[in-house]
């Protein structure tokens, strides 16, 4: 299993840091400052929005210091979308809409640009999330979210002709 990955806030080590959403597998640039593609990855285990929105929305909302009022999700990428989350005192507001990207998910935060995260699908092997989680936080100035996905093989590496990764066609 494993633990949650909160970036810590900016200056602090790049560790993972536990949080009150142990099972939570996320990871978010630490200054947040939206100039990358993304701000972060998420790797949920379902694709039951229901299910898997409150502890993103939680950890969020705990790590910006800010309330998050509303989620956008890409209709076709997820099951069971309620129209709100109950958060404690209030409730957030749940979009889907065909024309996002379905790799991605956006936090609107009270008083300050929204947060945009990469979906890691649910069934993807541990070691190609993990480093999308990493990448994704570190910085995607000019990646897109499907390179932070399936990066390049590199070069001189084990990738098919031309220096492209083997992929089945079928």
């Amino acid at each position: 299993m494993m633990t949650a990955i909160l970036s810590p806030q900016p200056g602090a080590a790049t560790a993972d840091v536990p949080t009150a959403h142990p099972e939570l597998r996320l990871r978010l640039n630490p200054a947040l400052d939206r100039k990358g593609t993304v701000d972060g990855a998420w790797w949920p285990r379902t694709r039951d929005a229901a299910a898997e929105l409150p502890a993103l929305i939680a950890a969020v909302g705990e790590r910006s210091g800010r309330n998050v009022l509303r989620v956008g999700v890409h209709r076709d990428a997820w099951d069971h979308i309620p129209h709100r989350i109950p958060t404690p005192g209030r409730q957030v507001r749940v979009g889907w809409f065909r024309s996002a990207d379905p790799s991605l998910v956006t936090l609107s935060l009270a008083g300050t640009e929204p947060v945009t995260l990469l979906v890691v699908p649910p069934g993807t092997a541990e070691e190609t999330a993990t480093a999308a989680l990493t990448l994704a936080a570190a910085g995607t100035v000019g990646v897109s979210p499907g390179d932070i996905l399936h990066p390049a093989a590199p070069e001189g590496g084990s990738g098919g002709p031309e220096g492209h990764a083997d992929r089945d066609s079928s």
